[in-house]
């Protein structure tokens, strides 16, 4: 009885080790550690979600059906390793689950600010994009520092992850206002006030011209507020739309704003809700065909 049970296991030995030699077992093996039908493909697809995961995509291109649409500037995507996806899409800012599967990506439902900005492109590149990302599941294909996410029927988001700028500091820089709005809306200024309205944050005072005086006020920054106090200002009497807009900012001091600096964007945001976007000095016009800023970004719903 022991000589036929050792004969027994040594013929399984020898058939085991045949399969294995064959490459028969892989799929086997494969399954039982959650791999898939490929033996090796676990590894390759963790570290695909890796190096996706984590990254700020800066997103160049999407074509949809066949049409390449270029994104705007600052459009980025970035996948968490928590499950949630967020960035600026073109507008707003967005946030939603996101599921990684090795090389498949697959958009949740997005949480989406609600501005409405003044550059037609921009909104217009947003809506393709925010349908694209939720029309289904994307399998991603990362090559260095940049990536492709690709649909069955070959849609395409073009994407690469070079080095963002770092933030221009608070203080010490020239801040050129672009917009007036509120938490919804992003208004440009008129085009006679285009690179004249601007502020400077230094040695414990902010100086600049609102529109039409000149202004300087005390500002003390802290914990991601600015306290403002009563304004100083020239007495010139301007035509309507610089008075208008002077006495829109002038309602911001005497008072605390929120602050969000990013990259060359400043936003200061009041208690009543007015919003004020401005850029870093010679910041505004990097692409020749950015038509206009009207991209003040609400309060983020990326998390």
């Amino acid at each position: 009885m022991s000589r036929h049970i050792v004969m027994h296991t040594q013929r399984l030995t020898l058939t085991l080790t045949a399969l294995a030699s064959a490459g028969l077992l892989l799929t086997a093996c494969g399954t039982e550690s959650g791999a898939g039908s490929e033996g090796d493909s676990g590894s390759r697809s963790a570290g695909s979600a890796q190096r996706l995961t984590g990254v700020r995509w800066n997103v160049e291109s999407l074509t949809l059906g066949g049409t390449e649409h270029r994104a705007p500037e600052d459009v980025y995507l970035k996948i968490g390793k928590n499950g949630r996806a967020g960035g600026s899409y073109g507008c707003n800012r967005v946030g939603s689950d996101v599921s990684v599967k090795g090389d498949t990506v697959d958009f949740g439902t997005p949480l989406m600010t609600k501005r409405a900005c003044a550059d037609e492109d921009r909104m217009a590149f947003e809506k393709r994009f925010v349908r694209a990302l939720g029309a289904g599941k994307f399998t991603a294909k990362v090559d260095g520092d940049r990536m492709t996410l690709t649909t069955a029927k070959g849609d395409r988001v073009n994407l690469s992850s070079q080095p963002a700028e770092p933030d221009a500091p608070l203080t010490g820089t020239k801040w050129t206002v672009r917009g007036i709005g509120d938490d919804r809306t992003a208004a440009a200024l008129p085009k006679a006030l285009t690179d004249k309205v601007h502020l400077t944050f230094a040695d414990g005072k902010v100086r600049g011209n609102l529109g039409c005086n000149d202004v300087t006020a005390k500002a003390e920054a802290a914990d991601g507020r600015i306290t403002l106090g009563p304004a100083a200002t020239t007495r010139k009497m301007c035509p309507g739309d610089a008075m208008r807009t002077e006495r829109k900012l002038l309602e911001l001091f005497g008072g605390q704003v929120r602050y969000e600096v990013a990259r060359d964007t400043l936003r200061l945001t009041a208690d009543d809700g007015t919003v004020v976007s401005a850029s870093a000095d010679g910041k505004s016009d990097r692409k020749s065909d950015r038509k206009s800023d009207g991209k003040t970004d609400a309060k983020s719903a990326e998390k």
